[in-house]
């Protein structure tokens, strides 16, 4: 995988997975960006969620890697930042899917079944496959524009017209 890399990694409680996803990424010579549960005490799972997305929406970070229990919290929570697209992935491919043809910039981990060997595949595939899929661009243009469709004051009466 291609080095000095900036990935902000966060969790909601403080679990050996995301530590070691962490402690791998930096010794693989990635900068990464300690968040919530890694960075300090337990965060509430929304809020760990919002820390990393915020540095990727930013540009702060280039990817981000969320984890809670299920990994179901943090991907919804990091999917209400504009302009992450957070997918929740148990293996490998589907990792690697998830950027290519998804582009994906924020990997969702459930810490509930992963363990360190399986979590360090997932983000190695994450992060080693970029550029999305030139006949899936188009699709993740579709999704940036209903971000835009539904972002701000007056969603209510949007989705009433739908």
């Amino acid at each position: 995988m291609p080095t000095s890399r900036r990935i902000a990694v966060g969790s909601d409680t403080r679990h050996p997975i995301p530590d070691a996803i962490a402690s791998w990424l930096e010794e693989g010579g990635f900068s990464v960006i300690r968040c919530g549960a890694v960075d300090a005490a337990d965060t509430p799972w929304p809020e760990a969620a919002e820390q990393v997305a915020r540095l990727v929406a930013q540009g702060v970070a280039e990817a981000g890697v969320v984890c809670c229990w299920t990994g179901t919290g943090v991907s919804i929570a990091a999917n209400k930042v504009p302009g992450i697209r957070a997918a929740l992935c148990k293996d490998a491919e589907t990792a690697g899917g998830a950027r290519r043809w998804n582009g994906a910039n924020v990997l969702a981990i459930a810490l509930s079944d992963a363990t360190a060997d399986a979590a360090q595949a997932i983000v190695e595939s994450f992060l080693g496959t970029t550029g999305i899929d030139p006949e899936e661009a188009v699709n993740v243009q579709r999704i940036a524009a209903m971000e835009r469709r539904y972002s701000g004051t007056g969603n209510e009466e949007r989705l009433r017209e739908s």
